[in-house]
């Protein structure tokens, strides 16, 4: 295996705060400077909240430039419907901006194939206590909340932690800090229960909001579990109380931890237990980050090195610049060609990965993880979420060429609202979470070795064994798309330079675009990618473990309920792969898509390769 050890600095990023300035002066104020434009909101706006409705200048209420329905990705609350947003032109772009969300709420039926065999509720709209949303305000605290490898805490960490979550499930459920309504808060956010207000897509139909498969997950993410944090030292009145996390990304922690198996702690019911996880992931205990399935035949020893591999190219090849790691654009208004819906590095990879392993696929909707509708009501989804969020903060820590956070205002200013620890209803933003270290939280690193996972780049392929293939294989232009992946599919991509310099893949990433993914997202969803194999005979391919294997397309079930109606699309980066395969002369890429699972319905629009800048 070969060694690559990256440079370890930590370069963390903060964006001032402007919180006393109002909604949407903060969400527009670089827009309008530009371009004489609006505000905008997917608020209704009751009466306390007339400072979200479009107001438009005086220039523009006549006639407005042109808006098309399809790309407004929020609501023109106040003076537009559904109806007559048909008649404006192209949109000017806009920060994703969550409503109200005690008050624009439905059931979240998406996602859930079976709707009737559901196993938790598909009401997650938030308690509403009456209270206005307000901006947040971050706490000025020395005390520094430090998070622990959920495999090494100490007594104290563990019994802090077990307490807390059993006074969580000790409230009633129409409390806002309950253990229903925080679980609730992944299924209204990502199984459909908030409209984008007043926007309809092409066919008529109300567009929903959603937070995964774009430039969103990791914000918000971060923010949930900041609150469910601070939530859970309030119950048990530790100031200093800190979750713990799933350190998947080091072998000794990529079992389920411990502490969450029994089904009892000190003679009373574990309230770290989830009677909805797979029987298989609990007998095997490593966790699979490339999800193969539940029957895979891989010694540990493979497996923990095939994990290694896995977040090396979730957090370093496939993370290479900051839309490859963060995900695609996802805003109110057109934008230009990177802006496809596209998951990240880490969402697409480990991330569904765990969630897909952790579920348990005899239920009828893959209850818990299997399923975003669901999976908050496991404790496992916040110590993975934890990691997850983790994985940001050692990306950007690795200070490599590309490895910083989105700079657009369209990004800084999208905005969420949750109830915060003292169930004040509040709107927080991106900008204002990109420093953990403003959040007054850490992350314990005790490990033997420094992130053994920066060491395991993949293999180089012997060119020993390597041997040109006889099959033909068409060019994309040659084929007719959209294309069917009810099999594998293989096509030849024309790459747009070769034989590229070190100096130039440090300032440029080759990316590997598949685009315009259609599917029915009520099933779990995925398919692999491999480049140049030349290794593999009479219709084998390589294994996930291999340097060919570019990632994964994967989506749990979270979306739209008709079928095949939901696009995406997938980055994978290709400079170290170009490398590790010796085909970095070749003037083109020979893609092999291979279908795992939720197959039957998925088309690919478009298979392309570009350079991104990185810097």
């Amino acid at each position: 295996m070969s060694s690559s050890l990256l440079p370890f600095t930590s370069t963390l990023t903060a964006f001032p705060s402007t919180n006393t300035q109002s909604i949407s002066q903060r969400a527009f104020k670089t827009r309008t400077n530009q371009t004489q434009g609006f505000r905008v909101s997917c608020n209704s706006a009751p009466d306390d909240h007339n400072d979200r409705k479009l107001i438009l200048p005086e220039a523009q209420k006549l006639v407005l430039p042109n808006v098309d329905r399809r790309n407004l990705l929020v609501g023109l609350g106040g003076l537009y419907t559904a109806t007559n947003l048909t008649s404006l032109p192209t949109a000017l772009a806009a920060p994703v901006t969550t409503p109200d969300i005690t008050s624009i709420c439905k059931d979240a039926k998406d996602g859930t194939t079976k709707i009737d065999a559901a196993i938790r509720t598909r009401k997650c709209c938030p308690p509403s206590l009456g209270k206005a949303i307000k901006d947040y305000v971050i706490p000025s605290e020395r005390i520094v909340r430090k998070r622990w490898p959920a495999h090494q805490g100490t007594k104290k960490q563990v019994d802090d932690y077990i307490n807390a979550i059993a006074a969580m499930r000790a409230l009633p459920d129409d409390d806002p800090h309950s253990f229903a309504s925080q679980a609730k808060i992944h299924c209204a956010y990502c199984n459909g229960a908030y409209n984008q207000e007043g926007v309809l897509d092409k066919d008529g139909n109300p567009v929903p909001l959603q937070i995964h498969n774009s430039w969103l997950f990791f914000p918000f993410h971060r923010w949930y579990v900041y609150f469910y944090e601070r939530i859970l030292g309030k119950l048990i009145g530790v100031d200093d109380f800190a979750l713990p996390f799933w350190k998947w990304d080091e072998p000794a922690g990529m079992p389920i931890p411990e502490i969450f198996l029994p089904k009892e702690f000190k003679g009373r019911p574990n309230p770290l237990f989830d009677v909805y996880r797979d029987a298989g992931s609990l007998e095997d205990r490593i966790v699979d980050l490339a999800f193969q399935g539940k029957d895979k035949d891989r010694s540990v020893d493979r497996q923990i090195l095939c994990n290694l591999n896995t977040v090396y190219r979730d957090l370093v090849r496939n993370g290479a610049d900051t839309l490859g790691f963060f995900g695609g654009k996802y805003v109110a208004g057109k934008t230009d060609d990177d802006s496809k819906p596209a998951a990240g590095s880490v969402e697409s990879g480990s991330h569904t990965a765990v969630h897909r392993w952790v579920g348990d696929d005899k239920q009828p909707n893959d209850e818990d993880m299997g399923n975003f509708y669901s999976a908050g009501y496991d404790p496992l989804f916040y110590v993975h979420h934890a990691n997850v969020d983790r994985t940001w903060k050692l990306w950007k820590d690795l200070a490599l060429p590309g490895h910083v956070e989105p700079t657009d205002p369209d990004w800084l200013n999208a905005s969420y609202v949750f109830y915060d620890e003292n169930k004040n209803l509040v709107r927080v933003y991106n900008k204002d979470c990109v420093d953990i270290n403003k959040l007054s939280y850490r992350f314990i690193e005790n490990s033997k070795e420094v992130f053994p996972w920066r060491k395991s780049r993949p293999a180089q392929r012997s060119p020993s064994v390597q041997v040109e293939s006889t099959e033909k294989v068409p060019t994309v232009d040659e084929l007719k798309f959209p294309v069917s992946l009810e099999k594998i599919l293989k096509v030849r991509v024309k790459r747009p330079a070769v034989n590229r310099t070190k100096e130039e893949k440090k300032k440029e990433s080759e990316v590997l675009l598949i685009n315009e993914i259609k599917f029915d997202c009520n099933n779990f969803v995925k398919f692999d990618v491999f480049v140049n194999d030349k290794v593999s005979k009479g219709g084998s391919i390589p294994t996930v473990c291999d340097p060919e294997y570019a990632g994964s397309f994967a989506r749990i079930p979270h979306s739209d309920v008709k079928k095949a109606s939901m696009k995406s699309g997938a980055r994978f980066g290709l400079n170290q792969l170009l490398d590790d395969t010796n085909t970095e002369g070749e003037e083109y890429a020979t893609v092999a898509l291979v279908p795992k699972t939720g197959f039957e319905d998925l088309t690919i629009g478009e298979i392309k390769i570009k350079l991104v800048p990185r810097l």
